[in-house]
C-alpha cells in the first residue's frame, strides 16, 4: 500500500480518492506501476476566464479563477526507455492508454524541432490526447536540454470536463510537467514552468492559445482572481474576491475547442490589425520569415492591448478594414508578428472586430480590477456587471458566441433583479462555459436558471461553482509503498 511520505494532500477530496485507486486499481491498472519506486502525485486545476479571454494574445490584462474541479497525475520513473500513458475516462471504470518508446521522439536527433514531433502525433489521431502528455518530454529536452535517461509510467485522472471551455487540456499539461520536474528531480520556476507547458499546446497539440490557461492551472490561488498582463506572461497580485460577490459558470452544452477554426481565424484578424495600424502608425518592420515580420514599436511595444481606446478611435478606427483576403494581406503588408498561426491566401478574414475586441477589452478587464478592489456599491455592482455583458457582446462581433450561450447570458440579465450581475462567454468562445459575476447566496438563483436553460434546450448543463489551489501552492506528494527511517517519519 502507498503511503504519502512527503507532500500535504491538503485534505482535498479528489486527492484522497485519486491515491485510494493507487491502492486498490482497477484489473486494467495493476501492472501500471513498480511496488519498489516512489510515485510522485500532482493536481492542477482547471479555470474560469472571468474577464479577458482571447484578449490574452494581443497583451491584455486578464482575470482567471481556479476552479474546484482538477486534473491529477501520478508519476513513476520506469527502468526501460518507455513512456507510459494512461487516462481514466471520467465516472467511468474505461481508461485510454498510449505507449511509445522515448526513441520515436528522435529527442537530440536529427528531427528535433517542433514540426516534427507535431506531425507525429497528428498522425495518430485516436491517440492525439496523448500528444499534451508525452509533448512534456519533448519540450523538456528542446528548450532545456533536460536528459531522460529513461521513460516513465503516468497516470492521469480529471474532473476538469473536456470540451467546456475550462481549459482541461492546462490542467493536463501543468500536472504533467510538475509530476515529471519532482519524478526527474527538474527545478523550474513556477512562471517558467507554465510558459513551457504553452509551448506544448502551441506547438505540440497545435493550439493558438495564450499563457493564461496555464499561468491560472500553476501559479493561481484559491479564492482569488489570477492578475495576470500577457506581456508577455506578468504575473500581478492575486485580486481577492470581495466577500459579497462569487462566481459561477455554467455550460452551454456546446463543444468547444481552442484549437478550432474561428478562434484561430480571429487570432489571424488581431494580428492583422495589429499590423495594418504599426504601418499606418509608421513604425518599421522587416520580414523574418514566410508570412512573419519583426515590428519596431517603443510606442505599444508589439500589443495592441497597449492602444489607448481613445487613441484608436481618432487615430486609426476609419482605416481599419472590415475584413481582407489573405492574400491580398500578404501582397501589401508581407505577414504578421505571430509566429503561432499562418495565414491562408484563399480565406477572408475578419480584421476590425478582432482588433477592436483587443483594445477594448483590454480597457474593460483594467476597470474591472480596480472595481473588485473597491468598497462595494450599488453602482460598482451594475458597472462590473455591464462590463462582462460588454465583454460578451464584443465575442459576438467576431463571430465568437453561438444561440446557447447568448442565451444564458440574456437569462442572466433578465435576473439582475434576483442577484446576477453579469454573464460573459470565457475562453475561445465557439460554446464553453457562460461565466456569472452574482451576489453572494445565489445558489438558488443558479440552479433555477440552469433548470429553465435544460428545459428550453434539452442540455442539463454542468455548474461550476468554487475555487482550488493551483499546481505550484499543491507541490506535489511523494508515495512510498513502505515506510523507511530516512524519510523521518
Amino acid at each position: 500500500m502507498y503511503r504519502i511520505l512527503a507532500g500535504d494532500s491538503r485534505d482535498l477530496t479528489d486527492v484522497g480518492k485519486f491515491i485510494d485507486l493507487i491502492n486498490e486499481p482497477p484489473i486494467k491498472l495493476r501492472d501500471l506501476f513498480n511496488k519498489n519506486s516512489d510515485i510522485f502525485v500532482t493536481r492542477a486545476p482547471g479555470r474560469l476566464d472571468i474577464m479577458g479571454g482571447i484578449a490574452d494574445y494581443s497583451g491584455s490584462l486578464v482575470l482567471e479563477m481556479p476552479i474546484a474541479e482538477a486534473t491529477l497525475a501520478a508519476i513513476q520513473k520506469s527502468d526501460d526507455r518507455r513512456i507510459k500513458i494512461v487516462s481514466l475516462h471520467v465516472n467511468s471504470s474505461k481508461c485510454s492508454s498510449y505507449e511509445m518508446k522515448l526513441g520515436d521522439l528522435e529527442i537530440g536527433g536529427i528531427r528535433d524541432d517542433y514540426t516534427a514531433v507535431k506531425s507525429f502525433f497528428s498522425k495518430k489521431h485516436s491517440y492525439r490526447w496523448a500528444s499534451y502528455a508525452a509533448g512534456v518530454f519533448f519540450v523538456l529536452k528542446r528548450e532545456l536540454g533536460v536528459d531522460f535517461p529513461i521513460g516513465a509510467r503516468i497516470l492521469i485522472s480529471s474532473q476538469v470536463p473536456v470540451g467546456r471551455g475550462v481549459s482541461s487540456s492546462a490542467a493536463l499539461e501543468v500536472a504533467v510537467m510538475q509530476g515529471i520536474c519532482a519524478a526527474y528531480n527538474i527545478d523550474i520556476a513556477p512562471r517558467d514552468l507554465a510558459i513551457l507547458c504553452q509551448k506544448v499546446e502551441n506547438l505540440i497539440v497545435g493550439a493558438a492559445c495564450g499563457v493564461m490557461d496555464q499561468i491560472t492551472a500553476h501559479c493561481g490561488v484559491e479564492g482569488a482572481l489570477t492578475s495576470l498582463l500577457c506581456q508577455p506572461a506578468e504575473i500581478g497580485e492575486p485580486v481577492k474576491i470581495p466577500d459579497e460577490f462569487e462566481f459561477w459558470g455554467i455550460d452551454s452544452g456546446v463543444r468547444h475547442a481552442v484549437a478550432g477554426s474561428n478562434y484561430s481565424s480571429v487570432r489571424v484578424g488581431a494580428f492583422m490589425g495589429y499590423r495594418i495600424i504599426a504601418d499606418l502608425a509608421g513604425l518599421a518592420a522587416e520580414r523574418i520569415g514566410p508570412g512573419l515580420i519583426r515590428i519596431d514599436d517603443p510606442q505599444w511595444h508589439g500589443y495592441l492591448a497597449n492602444i489607448d481606446p481613445a487613441e484608436y478611435e481618432h487615430e486609426f478606427s476609419s482605416q481599419i478594414p472590415g475584413s481582407i483576403l489573405g492574400s491580398d494581406f500578404l501582397e501589401k503588408h508581407d505577414g504578421t508578428t505571430d509566429a503561432v498561426t499562418t495565414i491562408d491566401p484563399a480565406k477572408t478574414y475578419a480584421v476590425r472586430a478582432p482588433a477592436e475586441h483587443a483594445i477594448y477589452e483590454s480597457s474593460r478587464v483594467r476597470e474591472f480590477a480596480r472595481l473588485l478592489t473597491k468598497s462595494v456599491s450599488e453602482d460598482a455592482e451594475n458597472r462590473l456587471g455591464e462590463l462582462m455583458f460588454q465583454s460578451h457582446r464584443s465575442y459576438a462581433a467576431c463571430g465568437l458566441t453561438e444561440p446557447c450561450t447568448d442565451r444564458i447570458v440574456e437569462m442572466v440579465r433578465d435576473a439582475r433583479d434576483d442577484g446576477l450581475l453579469g454573464a460573459r462567454i470565457t475562453g475561445g468562445g465557439s460554446g464553453g462555459t457562460v461565466a456569472i459575476l452574482a451576489r453572494r447566496g445565489s445558489r438558488s438563483v443558479i440552479m433555477d436558471l440552469a433548470t429553465r436553460f435544460a428545459a428550453e434546450t434539452g442540455k442539463a448543463p454542468y455548474i461550476f461553482h468554487g475555487s482550488s489551489p493551483g499546481c505550484a501552492a499543491f507541490g506535489y506528494l511523494r508515495l512510498g509503498a513502505k515506510l523507511r527511517s530516512s524519510d523521518g517519519i
